[in-house]
């Protein structure tokens, strides 16, 4: 294991982290708050300990897929800990674990919140909470390989670790391009979205934070009741940002470029959007009797079709209270997820495409058992390696999932409560229902639970494997192999 290269991307990654922290320190000095003297502090100490830790440049800058998760994983929870701090250490949440919890829910753009009075935090926190959701949903390790130089080729094992969805492709031949592809893109959709609300009279600030969790699809409001007290065009311009951000960024990629045929026969976009639709239809319908007029039901079946398949998590409206129907069809939402390659979690749409033409060839197969046919998406035949690849993660999936039910159910919650507070963690998604619903918060979980969550919800995020590997111990072998040999 190049453990040289490890320490090295991990001190980066300190170092950007205590550059990002300095933002909030600002906001404080802009409304005055005496909280971001821990953000600049917090801030220092990042940057002192990341550049100790790439002082000495690697030898070796080769890493393989193995590193490459080790070192996402490791990324992440270094991210979560250092970025946790302000909180815990302004007193504004006093606790170190919910501290954790806020965090990682933030940078894994889950959005599940222990907080019951957000209003009551300060500009700074309100900031960084949201800003979290920016940094985690393109992803930090992304944004490393956009602006520092890594030689070799093999560091694209970086971003496939961290980027979610089947697989990474190139859109350009250097990955480094393809990363800064990727960010100019997210950083114009965002300012977009930014001037839209601000065309609706959204105040400065919210705009700001608003449009940071829409960009993460990561959810965290700055008002208590998440995004029901605005207007109806600010809900609409959300709404639709929610689901472009939910769009695999290939496909803006190619309609910028000029392939304006390739992005629109885009398959699984194609599928996204027909769930999205047939989704919206069915619940319109469903709640239509719950509101005074037509365009409402309308406006608050979009906001939460959106919000959940997208795994955004904002509330227009406590879709708890919905019929069966409608809340069974957001509950399915979650686990379908967005698209691979945008900033959304679950499973993702392209995942779900390929499960169910693997079904359907199998199925063939039992009638005709003398045809040959390979599963074709996007136009091309997928290979046997990548639908193997599938059903694992599909088993993984489940099997994690299932084992994080079983593990909280000893708190005596009702099953919904349980189900949904784990489908809302590892889809990164945020509320739930019942216990766990957007009227609700995660704060009344025991501490257990909350671990048991925030791996969830790294898990989620770094689609199972990546962290999965970091605690296999013949992740390590070679590293303590390789110490105890130099030690004789």
């Amino acid at each position: 294991m190049n453990s040289s290269i490890i320490r090295y991307i991990l001190g980066s990654v300190l170092k950007i982290e205590g550059l990002f922290l300095f933002l909030p320190a600002g906001i404080a000095c802009i409304y005055h708050e005496q909280e971001g003297f821990y953000y600049a502090g917090v801030a220092a100490a990042c940057l002192l300990l990341g550049f100790l830790m790439t002082r000495c440049k690697p030898q070796s800058q080769v890493f393989y897929l193995k590193e490459g998760c080790i070192t996402t994983s490791l990324s992440w929870i270094l991210l979560s800990i250092f970025g946790s701090l302000p909180f815990y250490l302004s007193g504004e949440i006093p606790s170190f674990t919910d501290a954790l919890f806020e965090t990682i829910s933030g940078f894994t753009t889950t959005g599940a919140s222990i907080l019951s009075d957000v209003e009551a935090l300060s500009h700074c926190a309100l900031f960084w909470r949201s800003f979290t959701h920016w940094i985690g949903g393109m992803g930090v390790l992304v944004f490393l390989l956009a602006i520092i130089p890594l030689s070799g080729g093999s560091h694209i094992n970086l971003m496939r670790a961290e980027s979610p969805g089947p697989s990474v492709g190139k859109l350009v031949p250097k990955i480094k391009h393809t990363a800064r592809i990727l960010y100019i893109i997210y950083f114009i959709m965002t300012v977009l979205e930014i001037i839209f609300l601000l065309a609706g009279k959204m105040p400065l600030f919210d705009a700001f934070t608003t449009s940071f969790g829409t960009a993460g699809t990561g959810g965290f409001g700055i008002k208590n009741d998440s995004f029901m007290s605005y207007s109806p065009y600010l809900q609409w311009v959300v709404t639709i940002f929610m689901i472009l951000f939910g769009v695999n960024f290939n496909a803006y990629y190619l309609l910028i470029f000029g392939s304006v045929k390739r992005a629109l026969s885009m398959e699984e976009v194609r599928g996204y959007f027909v769930i999205i639709f047939a989704s919206i239809a069915i619940i319109f319908l469903n709640i239509l009797q719950m509101f005074d007029n037509a365009s409402d039901a309308l406006r608050h079946a979009s906001f939460q079709v959106g919000s959940i398949i997208t795994t955004t998590g904002f509330s227009s409206v406590d879709f708890n209270l919905w019929p069966e129907a409608s809340r069974t069809i957001l509950v399915l939402l979650m686990f379908i997820g967005a698209c691979a390659g945008s900033t959304g979690g679950g499973i993702k749409v392209s995942r779900i495409m390929i499960l169910i033409k693997t079904i359907i060839k199998e199925l063939n197969s039992y009638l005709h058992p003398k045809s040959i046919k390979k599963i074709k998406f996007e136009g091309k035949a997928v290979e046997h390696e990548v639908v193997r690849s599938i059903n694992v993660y599909f088993i993984t999936f489940i099997i994690l999932f299932s084992t994080s039910v079983f593990l909280i159910s000893f708190e005596g919650k009702d099953l919904i409560t349980n189900f949904t507070a784990v489908a809302a963690t590892i889809n990164n998604i945020g509320p739930g229902l019942e216990l766990a619903g957007p009227a609700q918060n995660f704060g009344h979980f025991s501490i257990f639970s909350k671990y048991v969550l925030m791996f969830d919800m790294l898990a989620g995020r770094l689609e199972l494997f990546p962290l999965l590997i970091l605690f296999h111990p013949a992740a390590w072998k070679d590293l303590f192999t390789k110490k105890f040999i130099q030690k004789q």
